[in-house]
């Protein structure tokens, strides 16, 4: 039986594409259904399915980022409102997409393929490049990039310039905002501050952690496989989760 899952930040798409996948592809088995790219990375990395069907713009990593972290593992048919965008950037077919509001008869064509590389075995190609210059391209449509940091520490306000951050950790409600001389605290969640981030400068390693690559100094595997980070310039290290060990891939 085929498997899927479906990442999408709005719940009405999400059911939506479910229910048109349960009419024309009934033996595909849904086995996951995520609100966040980095919760659809995890999954594809636990559940192994078949097919991704990623929304390209969804809070953490972009639909873009967990198909490029996830190359060979599964098929990634995006979902995207950015028809301006597909037409040249999906030439050829090269990759699957469909446009939000899906359509029923452009979803079976989809599915058509998809069982059709299927049966013939096709490998899983290597589509980075294309995926690479569509993601540079969305950039300048996302939020404008976060250059402070606003923290309340009793009565005074933090103000941390973005690059003085060596890492964000997650701690319950808040965030910790870590620099080589100070830490603080703020409200807003990782996967919010994910969205203002340079994700060329700043890496998720791990569902609460994201850390400035320039200031990841080695990585450590255990016999487990466990990644620990050395940072420079600060004493902690942190850990890494197999989710993201494609990052530290060896040139």
């Amino acid at each position: 039986m085929p498997t899927a899952i479906i990442a999408d930040d709005e719940e009405l798409p999400r059911s939506e594409l479910r229910r048109m996948l349960a009419e024309l592809w009934p033996d595909l088995a849904i086995v996951a259904e995520c609100e966040h790219g980095t919760d659809a990375l995890e999954a594809i990395h636990a559940l192994r399915p078949d097919v991704a069907f990623l929304d390209i713009r969804m809070p953490g990593l972009s639909g873009l980022d967990v198909a490029k972290a996830a190359a060979g593992r599964c098929r990634a048919v995006f979902v995207t409102a950015f028809d301006n965008h597909a037409f040249d950037a999906f030439e050829a077919g090269a990759i699957d997409y469909l446009l939000k509001p899906v359509a029923r008869e452009r979803l079976a064509q989809t599915i058509a393929r998809l069982r059709e590389r299927a049966r013939s075995a096709e490998p899983i190609p290597d589509l980075a490049h294309l995926m690479a210059r569509l993601d540079q391209r969305l950039r300048g449509e996302g939020p404008a990039p976060i250059r402070w940091i606003s923290a309340s520490v009793g009565d005074t306000i933090k103000i941390i310039p973005i690059d003085d951050v060596i890492f964000f950790q997650s701690e319950e409600k808040y965030t910790r905002v870590v620099t080589a001389a100070d830490e603080a605290l703020v409200r807003k969640p990782i996967k919010e501050l994910i969205e203002g981030l340079d994700a060329d400068q700043f890496w998720q390693v791990h569902r609460g952690v994201v850390v400035r690559a320039a200031a990841i100094a080695r990585v450590q595997r255990d016999q487990m496989g466990r990644l620990t980070l050395a940072l420079r310039g600060h004493p902690e290290t942190l850990k890494a989760s197999q989710a993201y060990a494609w990052r530290f891939k060896p040139m």
